[in-house]
């Protein structure tokens, strides 16, 4: 019988943030199975979620900040202390650093980008989400760092916590402070409702003959903004500041939704200036409701791609769009 552990790390608040809640909802697939689910919580203060009967805690000011040496030996002591034989975690840059770590310390196996759990098998894409892959594995403990995709549900019962203690090696990385960049400047939102997608038609020339790429630019900014969206792109306007054009100069490749890029999660999906084509529609599979605009009728997202086409100059609709959310 397996016993799962869903390691997770606090907020500062000593609540959990999105993606740590979906792995708990992925966790509690797993026991169906005949296994046993509790949860490892790292961070400064925590606040234990409803609805999970053990949770192991591990608490105080040298977990608040991401440490590779107190996030290592804090993961290990809640492994250890709750026999785990999986273990799940989010996909973060903090876990994806500190968990390889903990899986050799236990003589246990890691693998990363899982997307789906049944039973005692993981699902993943490899080769650019082209071959997807389920896995097995007889090593144990198994370390398991799954990627977003999974809703959350809340649930009732207050849950039985243990203190775990942690003896910590000499601290030699102090942590003096974080530095990002302002929030109306962050284009990749992954916890917003929308998503907004931009292609290579707001470069291209428009009615009077003329490129607007500053009006673009502006148009596209003013909607997020308004909108809160998260932006992506096609790989077509990302790939023209190599063929020396002008393009938006706040997109790069971490934009890009489609088979060689992203597969953003939203609930909705906005694209303008795309012509829906499948290797950059791909990407939208996770996305349930999908809008268009497009001057072309017959375009990819006419053809059962999407759920509306406004065939509309994308331009007009945007600053149209624009001032009613500004009232």
């Amino acid at each position: 019988m397996e016993k799962i552990l869903v390691l997770a790390h606090t907020e500062a608040d000593g609540s959990l943030n999105t993606a740590a809640l979906e792995v708990v909802e992925a966790g509690r697939a797993v026991p169906a199975g005949g296994g046993n689910l509790a949860a490892g919580l790292i961070g400064k203060t925590v606040r234990p979620p409803q609805g999970i009967a053990t949770v192991y805690t591990v608490e105080g000011p040298e977990f608040g900040q991401a440490r590779y040496s107190s996030d290592a030996a804090a993961a290990e002591a809640l492994c250890r202390a709750a026999g785990a034989t999986m273990v799940l975690a989010p996909g973060t840059s903090r876990w994806v650093r500190a968990l390889p770590g903990v899986a050799q310390r236990l003589h246990g196996r890691v693998d990363s980008h899982v997307m789906a759990l049944e039973g005692g098998r993981a699902t993943r894409w490899f080769y650019r989400q082209r071959i997807e892959a389920v896995l097995a594995r007889g090593e144990r403990p198994w370390f398991l760092l799954l990627d977003a995709g999974v809703p959350y549900k809340e649930r009732e019962g207050e849950p039985a916590v243990e203190q775990v203690a942690v003896t910590l090696p000499p601290l030699r990385t102090r942590v003096s402070g974080l530095v990002a960049q302002k929030a109306e400047q962050q284009t990749i939102r992954p916890d917003a409702n929308l998503l907004f997608v931009a292609g290579a038609g707001w470069t291209k020339k428009q009615k009077d003959g003329q490129t607007h790429v500053e009006e673009a630019g502006k148009l596209i900014l003013g909607f997020l903004r308004h909108a809160g969206a998260s932006l992506g792109s096609s790989k077509s306007l990302v790939d023209l500041s190599g063929e020396g054009q002008a393009v938006l100069p706040f997109l790069s490749h971490l934009n890009q939704v489609g088979q060689t890029g992203a597969t953003p999660r939203h609930p909705k999906g906005l694209a303008t200036c795309c012509h829906g084509e499948e290797p950059h529609v791909v990407g939208w599979r996770f996305i349930p409701e999908r809008r268009a605009v497009n001057l072309d009728a017959s375009c990819g997202w006419s053809r059962g791609k999407a759920d509306v086409l406004y065939v509309a100059d994308a331009f007009d609709v945007m600053a149209r769009l624009n001032e009613l959310l500004r009232a």
